[in-house]
């Protein structure tokens, strides 16, 4: 079918329908009734020849088909949205463009208050705001434009997302003070006889670190798993368990909490993290202004470290 004979406003529709999942909340997005939203899906089928979304329970799941062709879709929208929007000075001193980053606790303890205190001087009307975003959903979250950046270790992402290494970072153990096994040091024995603390959202599984060690052919003996740092540093600095983390982030917290640090007993390769966006923002000012950004301020902060 030639495309002059197709409406590109089912196109929207489509995108908004994969985006939310729903047809009541497509049209809520796009300020249509639910009649209409169905309607336009009904032109698409026969388009395409295919179902395009299938219900679920109450959740609208794409085909195949609709998942192959919903990155070229969104591509063309937003090269169309590009045409028609005229491009604006950007200048942080004056911008008050609300940015939602995803981070996890290590890189939100980190890097958020550097960053809040880098704005506050160089962007002092933009507003900022971390939210925790399921891996499985960042991509959706970056391509429906409700995140502005994601940081987290090296994921597997499609064409659709960009992504730029940030900062290396070592392994540390975090004991309590005057641990009673630690008094001659901490060689892998010790560090494989004490147990350890994991710190993840998901009930089972192994940590970074744990695939790390798995290689050297070491497996940890893992006494509790908890969802967030603030509980296993105190947990840490009242029983006998082990913390292993990013060294930025256990010299940060390491004072507030009277830790001891020590290194990994084993050479355990580095814990990168990365910076995400959407290939739609490639050439975006802000974009591209905050992304800059945070690469000095990761530059800074690991220069101060060593």
């Amino acid at each position: 079918m030639h495309i002059g004979k197709v409406d590109l406003n089912l196109f929207r529709v489509l995108d908004a329908i994969y985006r939310e999942g729903s047809i009541s909340r497509a049209g809520d997005q796009l300020n249509l009734t639910q009649p209409a939203v169905s309607h336009a899906l009904a032109r698409l089928r026969e388009v395409y020849s295919d179902q395009l979304f299938v219900r679920t329970g109450n959740r609208m799941v794409p085909t195949p088909l609709t998942r192959s062709i919903i990155q070229p879709v969104r591509d063309a929208l937003a090269q169309l949205q590009t045409t028609l929007t005229t491009p604006q000075p950007f200048d942080p001193a004056t911008n008050t463009k609300s940015v939602v980053l995803a981070m996890r606790d290590v890189v939100e303890s980190v890097l958020l208050p550097e960053l809040v205190v880098r704005l506050e001087k160089t962007a002092p009307m933009m507003q900022v705001t971390s939210v925790r975003v399921p891996r499985r959903e960042m991509e959706a979250e970056l391509s429906s434009g409700r995140l502005d950046l994601a940081f987290d270790v090296l994921l597997p992402v499609g064409p659709g997302i960009s992504h730029k290494e940030l900062l290396e970072d070592r392994f540390v153990v975090v004991s309590r003070n005057n641990h009673p096994m630690l008094k001659q040091g901490l060689d892998i024995e010790r560090y494989l006889q004490l147990r350890h603390i994991i710190v993840s959202s998901r009930r089972s599984g192994p940590a970074v670190e744990d695939f790390e060690l798995g290689r050297l052919g070491y497996h940890r003996n893992i006494g509790m798993r908890c969802q967030n740092y603030f509980v296993a540093w105190k947990t840490i600095a009242e029983s006998d368990m082990l913390l292993t983390v990013p060294e930025n982030y256990a010299r940060q917290t390491q004072s507030s909490h009277k830790l001891t640090i020590w290194p990994m007993p084993v050479e355990l390769r580095p814990m990168a993290s990365y910076v995400y966006w959407h290939t739609s923002f490639d050439a975006d000012p802000a974009n591209i202004w905050l992304r800059k950004e945070i690469v000095k301020l990761h530059h800074k902060m690991s220069v101060t470290r060593h």
